[in-house]
């Protein structure tokens, strides 16, 4: 019945904050839906951040920043990946380490975005 993922929502404290790690960091391209929405876009679906104060409504019911735990494929090599986040400054917390994901083995690095969420870089092991 279901075909996939359209987007899924981020809460952050600060949107620009957000903003600047997703794209610089990660290589995210950002798309402004409106000042309490902004579209990080990762092939065909969107990291959508909501900022905290906002009431966009429906809603989850408890949003909170810091709460996510996202695996993110990565096209380049994770030993390039961990060299890009030393340029800038951004602390590996674990990896590489071999994880199970959807599809089989990953190697993976873990890492946070500044609200607090862990997210895993991964690359399959084939």
């Amino acid at each position: 019945m279901l075909s996939g993922l359209d987007h899924l929502v981020i809460t952050v404290t600060d949107i620009s904050r957000a903003v600047d790690f997703y794209t610089r960091v990660l290589g995210l391209d950002v798309r402004y839906r409106d000042q309490e929405r902004v579209d990080l876009m990762l092939g065909d679906m969107a990291l959508r951040l909501h900022w905290t104060a906002t009431d966009i409504q429906p809603r989850a019911a408890t949003p909170t920043p810091g709460s996510l735990d996202l695996c993110l494929r990565s096209q380049l090599p994770l030993d390039e990946f961990r060299r890009h986040l030393e340029a800038l400054s951004v602390e590996v917390e674990l990896g590489p380490v071999t994880r199970q994901g959807a599809n089989g083995e990953l190697e993976s690095l873990y890492l946070r975005d500044p609200d607090g969420n862990l997210l895993e870089i991964s690359r399959p092991l084939r």
